[in-house]
């Protein structure tokens, strides 16, 4: 299978907002209620998506990356640029399929999130925050050069506090060279 990256566009929403609510569903129970998670994710999410490619702050620069194949959606990454002016450029979501993850692509979708944002003269910072007990998640992050510099509490959709840690990277471009040589960046 050949995972093709480009730039999501707002018909990819709907896509994006399913695979968003499946992916809650899968590494979030325990964390969020199951009754959110059961009844409610799919109308949460899809009300995020429908609002950020429809209705977007004007204030705010963003961008989100889509990994497909076969003209369906297995992953994306979604970021404010310049969200914090301490610690750059929040990349806000990053999911990926279950059924094809350890595959490459969340890495790939990181690189391609941090070649925009260098090629954009976005590279002052880039984070994110995970749930603590996200092992998985926080793999991936420690192997792709993330360090943990910070906890939170996030208050999740549903009337959940979730215990959460900032993960950082000082430098975008950074992650942008994790790409192998020779691939193509971002697609139309």
């Amino acid at each position: 299978m050949v995972i093709h990256y480009r730039l999501a566009r707002p018909s990819d929403a709907a896509a994006i907002a399913d695979l968003h609510a499946d992916s809650w569903r899968r590494a979030y129970r325990g964390f969020l209620s199951d009754s959110f998670l059961d009844h409610e994710v799919a109308a949460d999410r899809a009300a995020v998506w429908r609002q950020r490619f429809h209705e977007p702050d004007p204030g705010l620069v963003t961008m989100t990356v889509v990994g497909e194949a076969h003209g369906e959606v297995h992953g994306f990454a979604h970021s404010v640029a310049a969200d914090d002016p301490q610690w750059g450029t929040l990349l806000d979501n990053l999911h990926v399929r279950h059924d094809v993850r350890r595959l490459g692509i969340g890495t790939r979708l990181m690189a391609e999130t941090a070649r925009w944002l260098e090629d954009h003269g976005y590279d002052e910072g880039l984070y994110l925050w995970v749930v603590e007990r996200n092992q998985t998640a926080r793999h991936l992050y420690d192997a792709v050069g993330g360090r943990p510099v910070g906890s939170g509490v996030w208050d999740a959709p549903g009337g959940a506090s979730v215990a959460s840690l900032r993960y950082w990277w000082p430098r975008p471009s950074d992650l942008a060279r994790r790409l192998p040589a020779g691939i193509a960046t971002l697609g139309s």
